[in-house]
């Protein structure tokens, strides 16, 4: 497989996440001690509402580009083994984690929550993860399905404005839990929807039942960046 990756940008990130964290527990201290000062209240309440913000900051950068391994480290691993036929670009497309190949034109939503999580009919659900990992640990579930279409409709706008009426393959997005500890049971989700160690299989299952033409995706391959940086 062939990987693109924008290495730069995800240094810079990382760093991003790691200054905020520790910037936030300083300020948060800060604020605590303040506290104990009644003269101090407003300065010591504002303090805290500034670190509790920073705290979020860093735990969304740190979530996407701190942890080891990164996701798209994880994502990469994911996909070990796959041919040439497949190109993974790394921060260096329209969208965060995009899969080229004889499976099609795949966005790759990276989720980074842990748990169960499922799929009721109607929204996403995430079990099995206690209220301090909730509240300090990682960001809530939220909604996949919006963040997977809110990425797809990227690429579209992408290929439309750079491919005016060339006929390309279906955007898929694909939701990708990154987590080791995420355990998803999904059939029924309206996006695929997986751990990040299936998606190999998935992919290749995916290009053999029906396989896309490289011709179709010669264009697209020849418009994203050939090496990353």
């Amino acid at each position: 497989m062939k990987i693109v990756a924008n290495t730069k940008k995800i240094n810079r990130y990382r760093k991003i996440g790691n200054y905020s964290t520790l910037a936030s527990l300083v300020i948060l201290v800060g604020g605590f001690a303040l506290s104990f000062n009644g003269d101090n209240l407003n300065l010591s309440f504002g303090a805290l509402l500034v670190g509790l913000l920073l705290s979020q900051v860093g735990m969304y950068f740190t979530n996407r580009w701190g942890r080891m391994p990164h996701p798209d480290e994880r994502i990469t691993s994911g996909l070990k083994g796959l041919d040439d036929k497949y190109t993974l670009y790394n921060f260096t497309s329209p969208v965060q984690h995009l899969l080229v190949g004889p499976q099609g034109i795949w966005v790759l939503v990276p989720m980074y929550q842990g748990g169960r999580i499922t799929f009721d009919g109607k929204k996403y659900r995430q079990a099995g993860v206690g209220t301090f990992s909730r509240l300090f640990g990682q960001e809530s579930l939220g909604r996949p399905d919006m963040e997977a279409i809110s990425y797809a409709e990227d690429m579209k706008r992408y290929l439309k404005k750079n491919l005016p009426g060339q006929d390309m393959p279906e955007v898929r997005p694909v939701l990708v839990f990154t987590n080791p500890k995420a355990s998803v049971d999904a059939p029924d989700a309206p996006y695929i929807t997986l751990e990040v160690d299936k998606l190999k299989d998935v992919v290749r299952r995916r290009a053999k039942e029906a396989p896309v033409r490289s011709e179709a995706l010669a264009p697209l391959v020849e418009l994203l960046p050939k090496e990353g940086n």
